[in-house]
């Protein structure tokens, strides 16, 4: 038998650990390998120790470690987990090594901008801050320091319908609407009243998400959270966390008796109602084929995000990056394609926009910075992001995103080139 070379070795070793329920009762595969020195996200992380302040990051790896010591234990183990073996959620990070870059020389690099138009608005860049849930979990003003952060970086902000803080609140911190992602409820008259206060809000564009409406099993956020979850009753009331639906910010006022969100039995008939009722932006969240960007296109929606919900929704495997092409294959210029999913660099946003994104969407790295340091860290997270987009732009010999296209990128050994 011939010997295995030590980088196979390892990554068959490091296989092994993934799929062990005692690592993940450890924390993961990071925190096994005694994290900091290797991180659970794929990607190195405060070797030299924890950063004290956000100026000291030099990626956003950086902020990983200092957040998961900030953070509370079963917050933290719900964020950072996926579903089933975790699979999905490295997937999504391993993707982009297989992905290459070929740059254009003695192109003029001062004149870069990475300006982009969505939907009439001009944001700084085309990377944009997901729709993330109960994001006071990470830090005391939550969504608000978010909102400050996006403002001060002339980033797009996406809002949860789980949002631990009204809408009305983080549009007036952000100085503008934010694009408001809706988990439809299972009841219509419900669902009509959600997006007439997020109308009422001067919130124009919904992300309707559709791939995660009948739950999760969500096996290392199981293990890995406190045994004893009678201590999360303080914020999440009675019962298993993240408790009712009907004690979020959004739902206040709104007759929420017998009603699920998502809704379970969600077909393309409810779209129809949705369209016929939304006169806004509608975007549908969560598609990964070109079959159903085909039947997103035909109903409808006014764009596409390819997500699989952070690896968290259904454990298919596939990362965003490789269904991304099919979709906007599909799309065409008909309609506008984001994604999302792994993003953790620069020159991953690049990629992905190579293959044809309009805009790429980051989350947890966000929340990581939210953790450690607040409204700076979330600040600092942009700005490294930015900045490193802007020096791939440069680099590669793009003066401007509608310049970045599938020549920029090879994929010698990944099976969607």
């Amino acid at each position: 038998m011939t010997p295995e070379s030590p980088s196979i070795a390892r990554r068959e070793f490091l296989k092994f650990l993934a799929a062990s329920p005692y690592v993940a009762a450890a924390g993961g595969v990071g925190a096994f390998l005694r994290h900091p020195e290797v991180s659970a996200q794929g990607g190195p992380s405060g070797a030299a120790g924890v950063i004290s302040d956000p100026a000291s990051a030099l990626n956003v790896f950086d902020f990983e470690e200092s957040a998961r010591r900030k953070v509370a234990p079963g917050h933290w183990a719900y964020m950072a987990s996926g579903v089933d073996d975790d699979a999905t959620l490295r997937a999504n990070r391993e993707i982009f090594s297989h992905v290459q870059l070929r740059p254009r020389r003695l192109h003029d690099a001062t004149l870069v901008d990475t300006r982009v138009d969505l939907f009439g608005t001009v944001y700084n860049s085309p990377i944009f801050l997901c729709l993330t849930g109960g994001e006071r979990s990470f830090f005391a003003d939550g969504e608000l320091a978010v909102a400050r952060a996006a403002a001060a970086r002339g980033t797009l902000q996406c809002l949860s319908t789980m949002t631990s803080t009204p809408i009305e609140d983080v549009n007036r911190a952000l100085g503008r609407p934010v694009w408001y992602q809706l988990y439809a409820p299972s009841k219509w008259a419900a669902c009509e009243q959600l997006l007439r206060r997020v109308q009422a809000a001067g919130s124009n564009v919904v992300l309707l998400t559709v791939d995660n409406t009948t739950g999760r099993n969500s096996e290392t956020y199981r293990r890995t959270r406190p045994k004893d979850v009678s201590q999360c009753a303080s914020c999440h009331g009675p019962g298993e966390p993240p408790g009712p639906v009907a004690d979020r910010a959004m739902f206040k006022g709104i007759d929420m008796a017998g009603v699920r969100a998502p809704n379970p039995a969600m077909d393309w008939a409810f779209v129809d109602q949705l369209r016929a009722f939304w006169r806004g932006k509608l975007i549908i969240k969560g598609i990964d084929t070109h079959e159903d960007a085909r039947l997103a296109v035909e109903h409808g929606f006014d764009g596409i995000l390819v997500s699989n919900h952070g690896g968290r929704a259904t454990e298919t495997l596939r990362s965003t990056l490789e269904a991304l092409p099919e979709v906007v294959a599909e799309a065409g210029s008909r309609v506008p394609v984001f994604v999302d999913g792994g993003f953790r660099r620069g020159t991953d946003v690049f990629k992905a926009l190579a293959l044809g994104a309009k805009a790429v969407g980051v989350g947890r790295p966000f929340l990581w910075g939210l953790g450690a340091f607040g409204q700076p860290g979330v600040d600092r997270v942009i700005e490294i992001l930015q900045g490193e987009l802007k020096l791939a732009m440069g680099n590669c010999g793009t003066r401007t995103v509608a310049d970045i296209n599938r020549a920029y990128i090879a994929a010698p050994d990944w099976k969607g080139r």
